[in-house]
């Protein structure tokens, strides 16, 4: 059976170190919005980012195409394991595309039907 002195004592701890990270976030210094930040111009804008996966997901889908092809006209050096592979990249990296597509979608007609 748990001594009821192990629990206090263990209750007392957490309590302590939750004020202690209260008392450390209420001095820590506010944050900076982005614009200040210095090297903001390195962080690729959001189009440049989605396009980037887009063609992530194109190569990747070229890719399979291309073992798929090199297996299928006898290319010893291409193994059937390496084409499923491929395949299986390139049909989870499509879906994973999609939903992102999916949830873009549904944001942006979130975001119109708010009033302004």
């Amino acid at each position: 059976m748990v001594d009821r002195a192990d629990i206090s004592s263990v209750l007392d701890q957490i309590r302590s170190m939750q004020s202690e990270l209260n008392q450390t976030s209420r001095v820590a210094a506010p944050v900076k919005p982005a614009d200040n930040v210095q090297g903001s111009e390195d962080i690729p804008d959001f189009a440049e980012m989605l396009k980037n996966a887009i063609d992530k997901v194109n190569e990747t889908q070229k890719t399979a195409s291309a073992l798929r092809e090199s297996y299928e006209m006898g290319d010893p050096e291409v193994d059937i394991t390496q084409v499923m592979i491929a395949s299986q990249k390139s049909t989870v990296a499509f879906e994973a595309m999609t939903q992102v597509r999916n949830k873009l979608v549904t944001a942006y007609q979130e975001i119109m039907r708010m009033p302004v």
